[in-house]
C-alpha cells in the first residue's frame, strides 16, 4: 500500500502551461485511509531547480537538496507511480501542509 510520507517516481505529464511536467519525485500527502481506499493518491513534485518559498519545505532526499513544492499539489492515478524511492519524515512538511489548508 502506498502510504503517506513516502517518495515515488510519478509521471506527471501531459502538463498543462506551468504545472510541473516530466517524471520526478514526488511526496505522498494524502492520508493512509484515502490512499487504501482509493485508486488515486494525492502528491506534492519534488525539484532540485525552483525558487524557494515559504511553502516549499527544503529537504535533502538521497544525498540531494530539494524542494517539496507544495504549491503544486496534485491527484494522480496510482496508475502513474513507477516506483518507492524512499521516505520523508512528516515534521519536515506537514506542518507546512496545514499551514497551507488552513
Amino acid at each position: 500500500m502506498v502510504k503517506r510520507g513516502e517518495v515515488y517516481w510519478v509521471n506527471l505529464d501531459p502538463a498543462i502551461g506551468t504545472e510541473i511536467k516530466k517524471t520526478r519525485p514526488a511526496l505522498v500527502v494524502s492520508p493512509d485511509d484515502l490512499n487504501q481506499a482509493l485508486p488515486r493518491i494525492i502528491i506534492a513534485p519534488l525539484t532540485s531547480q525552483g525558487q524557494p518559498l515559504g511553502c516549499r519545505p527544503e529537504v535533502i532526499f538521497q544525498g540531494r537538496a530539494a524542494c517539496i513544492l507544495l504549491d503544486q499539489l496534485r491527484s494522480v492515478d496510482k496508475r502513474r507511480l513507477l516506483g518507492k524511492l524512499g521516505e520523508i519524515d512528516s515534521p519536515i512538511w506537514h506542518p507546512v501542509l496545514l499551514e497551507m489548508l488552513a
